[in-house]
């Protein structure tokens, strides 16, 4: 069906929208997308995968699992991350997190204005 055949079965004077997730997925399941670009961030912003949790209202034990995702599913670490000890620990991404993030923001651009684009449609 197309946006000219779906007009004529959506009542006039409505506002619709298409609306949409978008992630990538490795063998089947989530790996790339809104929550771990989130955590990929902070831990940059933070030096930490706990304060990086704290900040999402999520807990360490999941952002730990999170990362480790992330990490097994790349050809090289994306977050690498230092035991504590005299000097404490930490965590900082690598320049393939940072190319993973901007090449997950530029995706989700032309996402959003395809969603844009075909919400239009309906509404003319």
């Amino acid at each position: 069906m197309t946006s000219t055949q779906a007009q004529r079965i959506l009542k006039k004077n409505n506002q619709y929208s298409i609306k949409g997730s978008l992630w990538l997925e490795c063998n089947g399941s989530r790996y790339f997308g809104p929550g771990p670009v989130e955590l990929l961030t902070l831990i940059d912003e933070t030096g930490s995968v706990r304060q990086a949790a704290l900040q999402m209202g999520m807990s360490y034990k999941k952002a730990s699992e999170l990362v480790s995702t992330i990490n097994e599913n790349s050809v090289s670490p994306m977050v690498i991350t230092k035991t504590g000890g005299n000097n404490g620990g930490g965590s900082v991404i690598t320049p393939e997190a940072k190319k993973m993030i901007a090449f997950y923001a530029k995706l989700r651009t032309k996402f959003l204005r395809f969603l844009e684009a075909e919400s239009k449609n309906l509404n003319l």
